[in-house]
């Protein structure tokens, strides 16, 4: 596979891919795979960096869960996903890790993670399979738009326009715009009557303005405590007190209920009624601090710093502050900013495509991965539907070249 090739006479390829990320990249091995010859551009130096990022402290692939349970995850999604995961979910992909020569394991929460718990072997793997099928990874050409009946890029080598048979867009959403994902191609599509949703932050910390006093907590986990939005589920996952306010697991799924800065109740006794907890707090002496009687309670000192930031001055006592404990209100400014989220909500609606995700639009032209109107939480979910769209897009493209073939015959 060459990394920025400069062959100026390949103008009119057979099938283009344009991304490569996870999406893109499967959506190529499926090309491929029915004999297509396949071009990916990519507008980095170096293709699936989102990828890479999120490998880093340990790639969770997938989340071993039967179909239905794993399907509802995905909300209002669920429908339109269910065909597409159907060939492509949690089985499938660890069978395709283990295809690779990269072994995985389930841990304890259910995430499956290769043995390595690196991203990048099973990405070298990946892109020698890809080499070896033929597919040519162009690094460095970014799509910049339409240009009458062709795609124009800009390459090393100037601007290129293309005129492929089939197209893929796997540009993924408009989060960590760094590397790669910037939503640029929003405007283009929806000036060629693509139908779009707006894009809002998905599995995003929030923003909290701390007093000074909170600094010394700054990367202390929160664990065992329950986030209560209004309507939703309750999230009993951990969170970290940052300097910019709360991220984790038990953040992350809230974004939905939040967006658009929503209330939040923190439990921190979640196990316990509130008469229960009030009684134990009964047994304290009349002497004793708030901070001596949280700390007799069982609550961490991260814990208890966050009752004395967003509790009432003066704290209440008694079975007061027992309900203040369970439901103490999170003082926030709503979810940070689009590019720091972890995904993106919104994208190409699916009235815009058909069931083989071609833009109704643009005939001949698929779109996968994240550039999608569904949204996933963490946990495998979100990279397991990335490339089980990839997939279905690559060869409902490849079904497309075959008609086209049979067209010209």
């Amino acid at each position: 596979m060459t990394a920025g090739a400069t062959d100026r006479s390949t103008d009119h390829p057979e099938a283009l891919v344009i991304g490569a990320g996870p999406a893109g990249l499967m959506a190529a091995e499926a090309l491929a795979a029915a004999g297509a010859r396949v071009v990916i551009a990519e507008a980095k130096p170096s293709p699936a960096r989102k990828f890479l990022m999120a490998g880093k402290s340990g790639l969770n692939i997938t989340k071993d869960a039967d179909p239905a349970t794993f399907g509802a995850a995905f909300g209002q999604a669920t429908d339109w996903l269910a065909p597409m995961l159907d060939q492509f979910g949690p089985e499938a992909v660890q069978d395709w890790c283990r295809a690779l020569g990269q072994e995985v394991f389930t841990g304890s929460s259910g995430r499956v993670f290769p043995v390595t718990m690196k991203a990048s072997p099973l990405l070298r793997a990946w892109l020698g399979r890809l080499a070896s099928a033929g597919v040519d990874l162009r690094n460095r050409w970014r799509w910049t738009g339409f240009e009458a009946d062709a795609l124009r890029f800009e390459t090393p080598d100037g601007p290129r326009l293309l005129r492929p048979r089939v197209t893929v867009l796997a540009l993924g959403g408009a989060s960590w715009a760094r590397l790669g994902s910037d939503g640029a191609w929003a405007p283009w599509l929806a000036a060629q009557g693509v139908g779009l949703a707006g894009f809002a932050p998905a599995n995003a910390g929030l923003r909290v303005d701390w007093s000074p006093l909170m600094a010394r907590h700054f990367g202390a986990p929160v664990k065992g405590a329950a986030l209560c939005p209004p309507e939703g589920p309750v999230s009993r996952g951990e969170f970290v007190i940052s300097q910019r306010g709360l991220e984790g697991g038990g953040i992350y799924p809230l974004s939905p209920a939040l967006r658009g800065g929503g209330v939040l109740w923190l439990d921190l006794f979640p196990d316990l009624s509130q008469d229960a907890l009030a009684a134990r707090m009964a047994r304290a002496r009349n002497g004793d601090s708030i901070g001596s009687r949280l700390r007799k309670l069982g609550l961490p000192p991260a814990a208890a710093a966050l009752v004395l930031e967003w509790g009432p001055r003066p704290l209440p006592t008694g079975a007061a502050l027992a309900g203040l404990l369970k439901r103490l209100p999170v003082r926030h400014a709503g979810l940070r900013p689009l590019d720091e989220a972890i995904s993106v909500a919104g994208g190409i609606l699916q009235d815009s495509l058909t069931e083989g995700l071609e833009l109704k639009a643009l005939p001949g032209i698929f779109a996968c991965g994240e550039m999608l109107d569904w949204e996933a939480p963490t946990g495998g979910y979100l990279l397991t539907a990335s490339m089980a769209t990839g997939l279905h897009a690559g060869r409902a493209t490849a079904a497309r070249l075959t008609g086209q073939d049979r067209q010209a015959t």
